[in-house]
């Protein structure tokens, strides 16, 4: 089953809600479906301009990889070469954390979520909280 718009943006306003009560920097957030299509982008005030950019990296990589970003990480520090392709490949990649591949119940990849702001660990959890309100499975590639 595929990811519907209302849980996409359930997804990108409660990672931002998270990011907020825990006082983290200003945040952007991209959801992309299953086909790498983006289905939300929010982000804060004062927020920098190339926020937004960098969240869909993070989730671009996830979604074309089928990996959470924790593992492109290690890919990337593993075989640099080849993770450069797949950036060129693929039109933008960020092998860090705070990228998370979205599952249903069942263990299909239905999307995935991309945050950038703060730190890449306190992105990763945003995205984790937000992907758990929408009753949905996070997979950060740990």
């Amino acid at each position: 089953m595929s990811m519907t718009l209302e849980q996409a943006n359930k997804i990108a306003t409660v990672a931002l809600q998270h990011a907020s009560a825990q006082k983290m920097k200003p945040m952007a957030v991209v959801v992309l479906d299953e086909r790498g299509a983006m289905r939300a982008v929010l982000a804060e005030d004062n927020t920098s301009v190339g926020r937004a950019k960098v969240a869909f990296g993070k989730a671009n990589g996830c979604i074309m990889m089928g990996l959470g970003s924790r593992a492109l990480q290690h890919r990337a520090k593993d075989n640099p070469q080849f993770m450069g392709a797949c950036d060129n490949l693929f039109g933008g990649l960020i092998a860090v954390p705070g990228g998370v591949l979205i599952k249903d119940a069942a263990g299909n990849v239905t999307g995935s979520v991309g945050i950038s702001g703060d730190t890449s660990d306190n992105d990763e959890a945003c995205a984790m909280a937000g992907i758990a309100a929408a009753g949905l499975k996070g997979d950060t590639g740990a």
